[in-house]
């Protein structure tokens, strides 16, 4: 099983840091956002990674490569905790650039030679968990049980109306359909989809049929999104759906940001009981 980053978005809801930083590299406290999805592949046994990015994003790459005169400075100093932390990754990590920001459909097809004919996790960064078993992990349990291509989901969150919602098989587990920001009222299901698929290698048939169509269409310049090629697969049965055991925090947009800052923080004592001197001092 390997693992897909797709990190070349604008990351525009940041501007303007996000000129200079890409948005995967915004901290909770002191590690990047795209960190935390790396935790995640590594706990579930994935060791190669490919990460999309775009040429604006060279620091991702800088990232994951050793800092070689920050480990000299550590190691003459004897700071054997610092070398610690900056030890780069035992995954191999790869990376592709999307030459044009063409959608996530198009992204994806970045990743075929890296995938080949393998399954495969694809991950939003702006989606983080926390939970005893890594969301990849779940997902792979069910691609083992299902053999299908699974779609990771929160069940009946608010503001559903935000998601896109799942439409269900008779059966409770196939997937069927994909309804973006339904109307209240309107809602397939309670199930929302979030920024976390295991994908089977047929998909990318499917994405490359769909974007040759997506070029002879009304609007080649648009960007051209993974959903045709994922309701394809429904179409033949192929896709089903996992409601997410674990907390998801979502790095989106400012104010999700912000709200996953505060829970990481809490994580710590000492950084909780600056966040409640915080508050106390606001009211």
């Amino acid at each position: 099983m390997k693992g897909v980053i797709v990190a070349a978005g604008y990351g525009t809801r940041f501007l303007p840091v996000t000129k200079t930083i890409p948005k995967e590299m915004l901290p909770l406290i002191d590690r990047p956002a795209i960190d935390f999805i790396m935790d995640e592949f590594a706990a579930a046994g994935i060791r190669e990674v490919l990460i999309i990015s775009s040429r604006r994003k060279k620091s991702l790459e800088d990232y994951f490569d050793r800092e070689v005169e920050l480990e000299s400075v550590f190691k003459k100093e004897g700071a054997t905790d610092k070398l610690a932390r900056i030890e780069p990754s035992d995954m191999k990590v790869f990376f592709t650039r999307q030459k044009e920001m063409r959608g996530t459909g198009d992204a994806l097809l970045c990743a075929r030679p890296f995938c080949s004919d393998e399954p495969f996790i694809v991950a939003y960064p702006d989606d983080l968990h926390f939970g005893e078993k890594p969301l990849a992990r779940q997902l792979v349990s069910v691609y083992e049980k299902t053999g299908c291509s699974v779609m990771s989901t929160l069940h009946d969150p608010p503001n559903l109306e935000r998601y896109g919602v799942l439409a269900l098989a008779d059966d409770g587990l196939h997937v069927t359909d994909i309804v973006e920001k339904p109307a209240p009222g309107t809602e397939p299901s309670r199930e929302a989809s979030i920024g976390r698929f295991l994908l089977t290698p047929e998909i990318f048939e499917h994405l490359e049929d769909g974007w040759q169509k997506h070029l002879t269409g009304p609007k080649p310049e648009s960007e051209y999104f993974h959903v045709y090629a994922l309701k394809k697969l429904m179409d033949a049965g192929k896709v089903v759906y996992h409601p997410i055991e674990g907390e998801r925090l979502d790095t989106g947009a400012p104010a999700g940001y912000l709200r996953a800052l505060l829970r990481y923080a809490a994580k710590d004592p000492e950084l909780a009981a600056e966040i409640r001197s915080a508050a106390a001092e606001l009211e």
